[in-house]
């Protein structure tokens, strides 16, 4: 296997995306707008389609061929996405998303009965850091209120990068909480120190893999973090489906987020008792297609070799930050990380982040304009929105190239050109 992907190669990946040969405005379609939801490759669709034409029922509830069918289906989806993370079938949750992943564990934190180990009490803190998306803070601000523990965050540079010197993790510390690569700036984060700083006094860390899953490869047992979540829309796969990984152990000391059905051994009119992990997360009826197309896309993905996809996504990053630098007044955000993915935040002097995304829409460029659900990290850096591009293993050289011409254009066309 070639260790990079070729334009053969990616030629050949786009054909499996019908979208990408649409137009936009009459042009056409510059998707670059991946790291907010991806497109999803014919195999992908297909899955889900055949699991409704032919297997479809409700899995764990029945004893007939199609229940068994689903059921056998269901449970090898989570064995796969299991081994693509680095992780125990056990240790996996299927939530809606990456965000009710977080919520399912912040809420189960503060209902554990009182003289837990793993619950929080006044005098306690949880740190986050300054460059979360609001997925990965929100939760946790609430989580503080609830308990009285206090919120605390490690703060970011001028440039954006972490200031690990001034990060707040002391002996009353409980959970660690962040994102692997961040949604903002691309930017690789180090994990291996803040897990060792975490677990050097007994806190509990969450990794935020959304943006790392797509683009990395992905070991949480070699990762050594405490839970972690990730959303299959961001990953080839459709909406709806997301995962929780959590340590089996940590997941058996939580209380149940939601309760219902499927989720429980016996069940009385005063009480009921409830399954382990990960079933005991799982009430009601699950999202059963969502995750069997979840596997196709982690096949699809595992296919081309996470190697590749990531040495893909680097060859991006330095396309697009070594490009949109060279545009005059043209402002890139976390542009020295050391480790990236395909993906660049930039303000554009002059130029409201709207009307730049305006602009390349109307070229058929799809982007992302605003905060990018991360307020604080954008008032830290003296702005209050941003265009980011964002791209995927379909994303071409080319497609990157006419994207920079386009930036460099709304220059002149908004008159702020020098």
């Amino acid at each position: 296997m070639q260790p990079t992907l070729t334009e053969a190669d990616v030629a050949m990946i786009r054909a499996d995306f019908p979208i990408l040969s649409t137009e936009v405005n009459g042009r056409p379609l510059v998707y670059l707008d991946s790291g907010a939801t991806s497109q999803k490759p014919l195999s992908v669709l297909d899955t889900e389609r055949d699991f409704y034409l032919s297997r479809n029922s409700a899995v764990h509830r029945g004893a007939h061929t199609l229940a068994a069918l689903a059921t056998e289906e269901f449970e090898e989806a989570r064995e796969k996405v299991a081994r693509f993370v680095g992780a125990s079938a056990d240790e996996i949750v299927w939530t809606s998303n990456a965000t009710e992943g977080v919520n399912l564990v912040a809420y189960a934190l503060s209902n554990l009965p009182a003289g837990s180990e793993l619950a929080l009490v006044p005098g306690d803190e949880i740190v986050v850091t300054e460059l979360e998306h609001h997925a990965n803070l929100i939760p946790w601000q609430q989580l503080a209120q609830r308990t009285g523990a206090t919120l605390r965050f490690i703060p970011v540079d001028d440039e954006g990068a972490l200031d690990l010197e001034r990060a707040p993790i002391t002996d009353r510390t409980r959970v660690v909480a962040f994102s692997h690569v961040s949604n903002v700036l691309g930017v690789v984060n180090p994990v291996a120190e803040l897990v060792a700083r975490a677990h050097a006094v007994g806190a509990l860390v969450m990794l935020d893999a959304c943006q790392s899953a797509p683009h990395l490869p992905l070991d949480l047992h070699a990762l050594d973090v405490d839970f972690a979540v990730l959303s299959g829309h961001k990953m080839l796969a459709p909406t709806g489906i997301g995962v929780l990984y959590g340590r089996n152990r940590l997941l058996n000391e939580l209380p149940p987020f939601l309760t219902g059905g499927s989720m429980i051994t016996t069940v009385t009119m005063e009480s009921a008792s409830f399954l382990p992990a990960p079933q005991r997360f799982e009430a009601g009826t699950q999202r059963v297609s969502q995750a069997i197309a979840l596997a196709a896309a982690v096949d699809y993905l595992t296919g081309i070799g996470m190697e590749r996809v990531a040495e893909h996504g680097s060859r991006m990053s330095r396309q697009l930050i070594d490009g949109l630098s060279a545009i005059d007044g043209v402002r890139v955000l976390g542009a020295r990380g050391a480790q990236r993915v395909g993906l660049a935040s930039f303000a554009v002097e002059g130029i409201h982040a709207h009307d730049v995304g305006q602009f390349l829409d109307d070229r058929g460029i799809a982007v992302r304009v605003g905060h990018h659900c991360a307020q604080p990290l954008h008032r830290r850096l003296g702005l209050t929105s941003t265009t980011r591009a964002s791209g995927s293993v379909y994303t071409t050289e080319a497609e990157i190239d006419f994207f920079l011409e386009a930036v460099a254009d709304s220059r002149a066309f908004f008159g702020v050109a020098s």
